[in-house]
């Protein structure tokens, strides 16, 4: 699984990302305090793995249970303990983003889709299409739990801001997206001592998690735009 691995480092901790397959892998150095609603590994726990799973629209029709599918797939692998997200865009297509001012390093690895794109408030219903976006956030200092909430609720923001300024319509009612049906967000922090508390916008840690998320829904969205027209 390790062919094709890139490291970044403009955190404080070397992050491995590697992308085989139908596999989009992000393994950190040291264990990461992480917040999410991902399908596999949601909430608040550890983890040193965040992976990105492609599958095709035909693989997830019921009676398939997309959580089991996942897990199933997450331990062929051989990363059962990985949070697991699913998608069905093109995994070449992601966009990795990186801000910093020291001390403080942000990293966004995005994979961005908008078939299923929807305005906060729409009817419920089925999506007629798969399409999502999908985010991970990465912190180089560790936060404390009011502030990996704030960082969750940050990304979310950024995500929403970068649709809006797009112009994406809903599938559902042609009023102007704030996302897709199926969006999740991962924000991920070292375990560590001495955490952040505050990381709103009045703050630099805040400033950088919405840049990076920003630009990097922005240029995942004009991939999509991209594809779509081509």
């Amino acid at each position: 699984m390790r062919s094709g691995g890139e490291v970044l480092r403009a955190a404080s901790e070397p992050v491995e990302l590697v992308r085989e397959g139908r596999w989009l892998i992000t393994r950190f150095a040291c264990r990461q305090q992480v917040l999410s609603w991902a399908i596999v590994g949601g909430g608040r726990r550890t983890a040193q793995a965040v992976a990105w799973y492609w599958v095709r629209e035909n693989e997830l029709r019921p009676p398939v249970d997309a959580r089991a599918l996942l897990h199933r797939r997450l331990a062929e692998a051989a990363i059962p303990d990985a949070v697991g997200l699913l998608t069905s865009r093109d995994l070449d297509t992601h966009v990795v983003v990186e801000r910093r001012r020291d001390p403080f390093g942000v990293r966004c690895i995005a994979t961005v889709g908008l078939g299923n794109a929807l305005r906060a408030g729409d009817p419920p219903g089925p999506a007629a299409r798969i399409g999502t976006i999908n985010l991970l956030c990465c912190c180089s200092h560790p936060l404390a739990e009011e502030a990996l909430v704030e960082a969750l609720a940050l990304a979310a923001e950024a995500r929403t801001a970068a649709v809006l300024e797009a112009a994406v319509p809903s599938r559902m009612t042609g009023r102007p997206a704030t996302g897709t049906g199926t969006d999740c967000i991962v924000v991920a922090a070292p375990v560590a001592s001495a955490p952040a508390r505050y990381v709103g916008k009045h703050t630099v840690f805040g400033s950088l998690i919405g840049a990076a998320v920003m630009e990097a829904t922005s240029r995942g969205v004009e991939q999509w735009r991209e594809a779509s027209v081509s």
